[in-house]
C-alpha cells in the first residue's frame, strides 16, 4: 500500500527514473557496485547494492531524489537522512546512514547511502504472499510495532534538535486530506464533507509534540520474526500530534478496515490491546483515541481515493485498487461512528 502523500503524486512516476549507469558513477567514491532498483515509491527512488565501507564490501540502500523535480517536502531525501541520523542513538531501530551528496538538483538529485537492514516487510492485511511467517508470528510483531512506535513517540524533538521544525496541527491535517478529497469522484467518497465538519468541530486538544512518522504500519516496518529490525520510508515525517501516528497504525492493524480476508486476518491482536500495549511503553495513556482513529479513516478515504482515480486513469486500472474502492464509503462511515 502506498503512502498517502506518495499516492497523491503518482502523476510523478514517469518522471523519476535515473539511468543506473550514471548513479553509479557518482558512487564510485564508495565502491558501490551491482545496483538495481528496489520496487515501490514515486516520490523518491530506492536501490539495493554493495559499496566498501571502512574497506569492507557490505550491502547497502541508496535513496535518491527523482531528476528533473525540486527535491521539497516528500522528495527532499536529505531530510530523511537527517532525521534518521538524530534517530540513530536512540531506541527506535533505523538503517546507519554512510553518505550522502547533495548533488545539483534538480538535475543532478540528492542522494543518500544507508545500510541494509535484513528483515521481512509485509502487510498482513493485503501483502496475500511473500511472507512464510505464522499468523502468531506477525500477531507478535504487530505488538513489537506498538512498542516501538511508542519508543519514537517517547522522544523529545527538542532534544533531536528538531525545536525548530514547523508543528503540523490536527486542523492542517484534516485540510490536507480535505483538499485531496476535493480532486475525486464524489461518487467514490459520499459525504466526506460531513466527515471533515465534524473532525474540525470535535477536534481535541493538541498533545505535546513528537516525531510523527506519518505512515507507521506493519508495511513501512523491516522484521526479523516478531521482532521489529527497522522502521523505514520516512518521506513524510514531522512534529506534531503523536495520536496521528497512533490512529493511523492502530486502523491499518484492524481486519475490519479494509474487509480483506488474509490467512492473518483472525488471528492479530485487537487495535484496543494494540492501544494498551503502545501506552503500556510510552508511560502514559492517550486520550481521544476514537477522534485519531476517525482521522485515520477519513485519511485513508483519500489516499485510496486518489489511488482509484489515478488507476482509472489506465488501460487497465489495479484489480487490488477496485476492490478497495467498494469500501470507502464504509470508511467514511466508521469514521462519523468513531465521532459520535
Amino acid at each position: 500500500m502506498l503512502s498517502p502523500e506518495i499516492s497523491a503524486r503518482r502523476r510523478d512516476v514517469v518522471t523519476i527514473d535515473i539511468d543506473l549507469g550514471t548513479l553509479e558513477a557518482r558512487l564510485a567514491v564508495i565502491g558501490l557496485t551491482g545496483l538495481r532498483r528496489l520496487s515501490g515509491g514515486a516520490s523518491s527512488l530506492s536501490y539495493v547494492g554493495t559499496a566498501t565501507v571502512d574497506g569492507v564490501p557490505r550491502r547497502v540502500v541508496v535513496k535518491a531524489a527523482p531528476a528533473g523535480l525540486e527535491p521539497v517536502r516528500n522528495r527532499d531525501v536529505l531530510r530523511q537522512a537527517s532525521l534518521l541520523r538524530r534517530l540513530a542513538a536512540t531506541d527506535v531501530p533505523v538503517p546507519d546512514v554512510l553518505w550522502e551528496d547533495p548533488g545539483d538538483p534538480p538535475e543532478v538529485p540528492p542522494v543518500f547511502v544507508m545500510s541494509f537492514v535484513p528483515g521481512a516487510s509485509f502487510e498482513p492485511l493485503f501483502d496475500d504472499d511473500g511472507d512464510d511467517d505464522a499468523p502468531a508470528v506477525v500477531a507478535g510483531r504487530l505488538r513489537d510495532a506498538a512498542r516501538t512506535l511508542a519508543a519514537l513517540h517517547r522522544l523529545d524533538p527538542a532534544a533531536l534538535g528538531l525545536a525548530d521544525e514547523p508543528r503540523v496541527s490536527l486542523a492542517d491535517e484534516v485540510r490536507r486530506w480535505t483538499r485531496a478529497l476535493g480532486t475525486v469522484d464524489a461518487s467514490l467518497v459520499p459525504g466526506w464533507e460531513a466527515v471533515a465538519k465534524a473532525l474540525l468541530a470535535t477536534e481535541p486538544a493538541a498533545a505535546a509534540p513528537a516525531v510523527v512518522h506519518g505512515d507507521f504500519r506493519l508495511g513501512n516496518l523491516l522484521a526479523s520474526g516478531p521482532t521489529v529490525t527497522a522502521v523505514i520510508d520516512w518521506e513524510i515525517w514531522s512534529v506534531g500530534d503523536p495520536r496521528v501516528d497512533l490512529g493511523w497504525f492502530l486502523i491499518n492493524a484492524d481486519p475490519a478496515t479494509y474487509r480483506r480476508r488474509t490467512r492473518h486476518a483472525g488471528s492479530l491482536p485487537a487495535p484496543d490491546d494494540l492501544a494498551a500495549t503502545y501506552a503500556e511503553h510510552l508511560g502514559r495513556a492517550m486520550p481521544a483515541l476514537a477522534w485519531f482513529q476517525a482521522l485515520a479513516c477519513f485519511k485513508s478515504a483519500a489516499t485510496w481515493s486518489l489511488i482509484v482515480k489515478h488507476s482509472r486513469r489506465r488501460a487497465a486500472p489495479d484489480p487490488m485498487a477496485e476492490q478497495v474502492a467498494g469500501v470507502l464509503p464504509a470508511l467514511l462511515t466508521r469514521a462519523a461512528e468513531l465521532l459520535a
